[in-house]
């Protein structure tokens, strides 16, 4: 099976925020974050506190949800040169081979340790870190039902 994709670039910031909010520890300072705001505003209603705690857990707030959705996205989308480059992905029974105009990389299916999918991709997985995009768009229903069962079998899902 083969595929010719390039990366939408609002797609792929999408891509990139859901891969960060997927991550467990950036889930855990949420909620962290979260429950000392609220604490702090209860704390702050109920005149038990002064308002610097509560403006602090505010502006922590603030700035982490900067952070994890326009900071950290754009920052990836605007120093990866993949993303703006164009592709041909071959799916087969031993192995992935990523084609562009400048050579190819083959990747066992052994590389990858999961798989995660997004509203408009695939996130292959090599580690905690690493992964490669692969767009849905450009892959046909039937196409698409086929990926799914050879990365659960191959590969295993989150």
């Amino acid at each position: 099976m083969q595929i010719s994709f390039e990366y939408n670039k609002n797609k792929t910031i999408q891509a990139l925020r859901y891969h960060f909010i997927s991550r467990k520890e950036i889930r855990v300072m949420i909620v962290l974050v979260n429950v000392f705001a609220i604490v702090s505003a209860i704390l702050f209603y109920t005149k038990k506190i002064r308002p610097e705690p509560f403006l602090l857990g505010t502006f922590i707030w603030v700035m982490m949800m900067v952070s994890i959705w326009y900071i950290l996205p754009f920052s990836i989308y605007r120093k990866t040169k993949a993303f703006k480059e164009k592709f041909m992905i071959t799916f087969n029974e031993r192995e992935v081979i990523l084609e562009k105009e400048e050579g190819f990389v083959e990747w066992q299916w052994s590389s990858f340790s999961k798989y995660l999918e997004s509203p408009h991709f695939f996130h292959l997985y090599f580690n905690e870190k690493s992964f490669f995009l692969i767009p849905k768009e450009v892959i046909r229903e039937d196409v698409l039902h086929e990926l799914r069962s050879i990365f659960k079998n191959k590969i295993g899902k989150v």
